[in-house]
């Protein structure tokens, strides 16, 4: 039997990328990932490998130097990433998500500015919306970005910003209620802003300050950040398109890359879940035989395979309805809910049938159960994706009567 989450009908391109990507996975990530996780270190020597294998332009058109493979692609290859090591799609989603918008937003001078050197590797990437008293309400941000001559002054704070640290480039969505008269609908007074910077923490540029590492739960190794700007000035050509009013519709657009990101992460770490479950089920043993040989292990086994297979056929449906430049937010969302949804289940079945050792940070599964729950919240709570995916539904199936 072939390993679960195969995709039918890929190219011998795309089959060759995934096997480099996987082959590097087995022998960069995994053995070094729960040691780096537990001293919470940046995995500098994986992104270089990624760098080298030129996955920092996978989406990235050829004309600027990519790869120019579909989303399809890109969702498979952080599926095998976070197989490894969840934080280290997470150090890619955010680059692409940026390097997305400004393929499908930027004006000409900021493609040709940024997106080579995004290609290479040389300027990486991340994305800001929520802030502090936010979270999924993104009408309600109160950064806000005021016309001062050539100039926009920036000022607000911004909160849970991956790669806050190690990026050169984040595009901050704040307010700009210039040209829009009083009244006007939050989402269109919104105006995403591509700010460059140095890496690091501390002021990383006039006016704009990276406090330091949050401690978090899990999902370590990843740098995940506040963001301060206090009257930092972005000169008026970095305003994402040229066009003040359109940053909410451009970051919901490079969210919905991001959900089918997510998705591909929960399936990832999923996968390895069962992986180590099967593995163990068959090692230990109790009552004179393995545990895998016991009925009641034999039927978590196949639970946890059944998810694992729905949540990837979910994904690869909602990456390919992006590719094929239809809209795509209600199965990005089903995909990310119930990918994340499953995940954490495939997880916890894993460590349970670990037993008292899945307790232990000796294990593997240690680490993911304390990583699976970034992604019930990441990209939008299970609810906000309820909420959306019921709102394109009723669309769909309006009552005509």
């Amino acid at each position: 039997m072939a390993r679960l989450a195969q995709t039918a009908g890929l190219t011998d391109i795309q089959q060759e990328i995934l096997s480099t990507v996987r082959d590097f996975v087995d022998k960069e990530i995994i053995p070094v990932a729960t040691e780096l996780e537990h001293r919470d270190e940046y995995p500098q020597q994986i992104v270089d490998g990624l760098k080298e294998l030129g996955l920092f332009g996978l989406m990235i058109p050829e004309e600027y130097g990519g790869l120019g493979e579909s989303l399809l692609t890109y969702a498979l290859c952080v599926e095998e990433i976070a197989r490894g090591w969840m934080s280290v799609s997470g150090i890619i989603n955010t680059h692409f998500i940026v390097a997305y918008m400004l393929k499908q937003h930027g004006t000409q001078e900021q493609k040709d500015h940024f997106l080579p050197r995004m290609a290479a590797g040389d300027i990486r990437g991340a994305f800001s919306m929520s802030e502090p008293g936010l979270g999924s309400d993104v009408s309600a941000i109160t950064s806000k970005a005021v016309k001062d001559g050539e100039e926009y002054v920036l000022n607000g704070q911004k909160m849970w910003l991956t790669n806050g640290g190690t990026s050169s480039l984040v595009a901050v969505l704040v307010r700009s209620d210039e040209g829009h008269p009083e009244g006007t609908a939050p989402h269109k007074s919104m105006t995403t802003f591509l700010v460059e910077k140095e890496p690091g923490f501390g002021e990383v540029r006039p006016g704009l300050t990276i406090p330091g590492k949050i401690d978090k739960m899990g999902y370590k190794g990843v740098d995940t950040t506040e963001l301060i700007m206090d009257g930092l000035r972005v000169p008026a050509d970095r305003v994402l398109g040229g066009v003040t009013g359109r940053g909410f519709y451009q970051m919901m657009d490079g969210v919905e890359v991001g959900r089918v990101n997510v998705a591909a992460r929960g399936c990832g770490v999923a996968q390895r879940a069962f992986e180590l479950g099967v593995q163990y089920a068959q090692q230990r043993h109790t009552f004179g035989k393995p545990i895998a040989q016991h009925q009641a292990i034999q039927f978590k086994l196949a639970e946890m395979a059944t998810k694992v297979e729905a949540a990837h056929a979910m994904m690869v449906n909602a990456a390919r309805k992006k590719d094929s430049g239809e809209r795509n937010d209600l199965e990005a969302g089903m995909a990310k809910y119930l990918a994340s949804e499953y995940c954490k289940e495939v997880v916890e079945d894993a460590f349970r049938i670990h037993g008292g050792y899945g307790f232990s940070k000796e294990y593997e599964i240690e680490r993911l159960y304390r990583e699976a729950p970034m992604l019930l919240i990441g990209e939008g709570t299970a609810e906000i994706q309820k909420m959306i995916i019921g709102r394109r539904l009723l669309e769909e199936y309006r009552f005509q009567g």
